[in-house]
């Protein structure tokens, strides 16, 4: 869409569209504009903050693509962590602690012992992972725990090294 169409929210094909999506498979639209993606993109958040109230936009569309292509196609993210880097993983929603753990490397899902998880919004509330633990939100789960979007998790597993005696 260009920056004036999406502003306004208004196209000629947007309610085409929406119609043919409704029919075919019930579906999420998402009006988009690489113009105003781009101009969003160059600016600093003082910038950002102005555009966004003057032409009355909440945000940038990429988080709510993103956000709904993953909801679509059931995938979920989780985190691991350490002192020096966080990694987000992706997987589909369902999966099992095991093998999730897998997604990292095989040997973690071969010799699971356990997952040590929290939950991002528990982060954010308690400010670090000790807080987390002094309130109760650190829990140690099983094979048969479901992995849910946003954990936190340590990965507890062991496998030997199976070589010659």
């Amino acid at each position: 869409m260009s920056e004036a169409d999406f502003i306004r929210q208004k196209n000629k094909y947007l309610a085409k569209i929406y119609n043919w999506v409704q029919e075919k498979n019930k579906g999420t639209i998402i009006p988009y504009s690489a113009e105003v993606e781009q101009k969003i993109l160059s600016m600093d958040e003082e910038e950002k903050k102005q555009y966004f109230e003057t032409n009355n936009i909440k945000q940038s569309m990429l988080n709510k693509i993103i956000k709904t292509g993953y909801y679509e196609i059931n995938l979920i993210h989780f985190f691991t962590c350490g002192h020096d880097e966080v990694k987000c993983w992706t997987i589909r929603k369902g999966t099992k602690a095991p093998q999730a753990a897998g997604v990292i490397h095989t040997d973690f899902e071969k010799g699971f012992i356990c997952a040590e998880v929290y939950k991002y919004t528990d982060l954010v509330e308690y400010k670090s992972e000790g807080e987390v633990k002094a309130n109760g939100k650190y829990l140690q789960k099983g094979k048969d725990y479901v992995v849910e979007d946003g954990d936190i998790i340590f990965f507890k597993f062991n496998v030997s090294s199976g070589g010659k005696k």
